[in-house]
């Protein structure tokens, strides 16, 4: 088998729902799996999946038991040559696994293949590439310098080596997965990609960053940001540097300052629900239903230009394929009058993200 896609998934069905729905339009052609790991979700992810997406093969885990558990056990359930570890809160384009897959077959060496990841207003998200957080890099992006944590050596399109990918999206060789004992479960959740990438590194692998593919994370759906998530990033990191480099004072009392300050000042982000003054629905139907919903005209057209503005552009997947979504989201990224949702194929709701700092929007019809 060629290809495993892992997806670890937390109450998180509708976005869950749209993903699987992009993946396997993504691994037509290809000898490929898709093995779904719920960590005991409380809404209706499971039976979603064994609905929707008979073909998938789902792993219901008892407990949450965090990222590298979770996706460990999956690993341990595949059979490709290669792995894709994703996150239920992406979108991919058709064109991802025969690129991505063609690239990395022609590689010596080979460790992680990353790709672009943009949020679901088409922002690109720097933590697509990231260098090794050594101390002094990482007490900088405490301080507020990040600009030798990122990868800025490559632009957003380009393709070339760099260290670190985020656990959202990483593609691997199976062996080299094992080889390194996969994510470390000491970690629950966060820093647990920058360890896999670092171990993989020290390995003596050469991993890559491949900008001509763009992957939408919605990022934060899957895991809120608030004081919860402040305290167990900081933690994590403690973990990191304690595994891999002497201790320092100066990064451990950034450390403990962030937790607390996190117990301070923390709250939950919530939905960002934007009032929009015009809907245009991009799709080869008309959507009354939809229309009533949003108790507003929304316009119907085939194409969608970069005239408009103060729109929340619906993409509907029914006619419109992920790949041109992604393209087009892109291409109207400059305009900061717009936002964006995608209407799933044979589905009832619309969703999307305002921002990569907020919770996404789901809205049923």
């Amino acid at each position: 088998m060629q290809l495993s896609v892992i997806i670890l998934n937390y109450n998180v069905h509708y976005f869950l729902e749209l993903c699987l729905q992009s993946v396997e339009a993504a691994i037509q052609g290809l000898d490929a799996e898709i093995i779904v790991i719920d960590n005991n979700s409380q809404d209706e992810s499971c039976a979603m999946v064994k609905e929707k997406f008979i073909n998938v093969k789902l792993i219901e885990n008892k407990e949450n038991s965090g990222f590298s558990k979770g996706n460990n056990i999956g690993v341990a359930q595949a059979k490709g040559e290669f792995l894709c570890i994703l996150n239920p809160d992406t979108v991919v384009p058709e064109n991802t696994f025969k690129t991505l897959l063609g690239f990395a077959k022609k590689q010596n060496n080979l460790g992680i293949v990353g790709c672009k990841l943009i949020d679901g207003n088409s922002n690109y998200l720097p933590e697509s590439k990231r260098n090794v957080p050594v101390t002094k890099i990482a007490i900088n992006k405490a301080l507020g310098n990040s600009k030798h944590y990122y990868a800025n050596h490559l632009k957003e399109q380009e393709i070339g080596e760099a260290d670190v990918f985020v656990g959202a999206f990483m593609l691997l060789k199976r062996s080299v997965y094992n080889e390194i004992n996969g994510f470390d479960e000491d970690y629950f959740m966060y820093g647990e990609d920058i360890d896999l990438s670092y171990k993989i590194k020290k390995a003596g692998y050469r991993s890559f960053y491949y900008g001509e593919i763009s992957v939408i994370h919605y990022k934060g759906e899957s895991t809120l940001k608030d004081k919860r998530y402040a305290k167990r990033f900081y933690g994590a990191m403690q973990i990191f540097y304690k595994k891999h480099f002497k201790s320092n004072f100066v990064f451990d009392a950034l450390v403990f300052f962030g937790i607390q300050s996190a117990r301070w000042f923390g709250g939950n982000i919530s939905s960002e629900a934007l009032d929009f003054q015009d809907y245009t629905l991009v799709s080869n139907a008309k959507n009354e239903v939809l229309a009533t919903k949003l108790s507003k005209a929304v316009t119907h057209v085939l194409n969608v230009t970069e005239g408009v503005e103060n729109t929340q552009i619906i993409f509907d997947a029914n006619y419109i394929s992920f790949q041109k979504i992604i393209k087009q989201m892109e291409a109207l990224e400059k305009n900061k009058n717009l936002s964006f949702k995608i209407l799933p194929k044979n589905a009832n709701f619309i969703l999307g993200s305002n921002s990569s700092k907020s919770r996404g929007e789901v809205i049923h019809f």
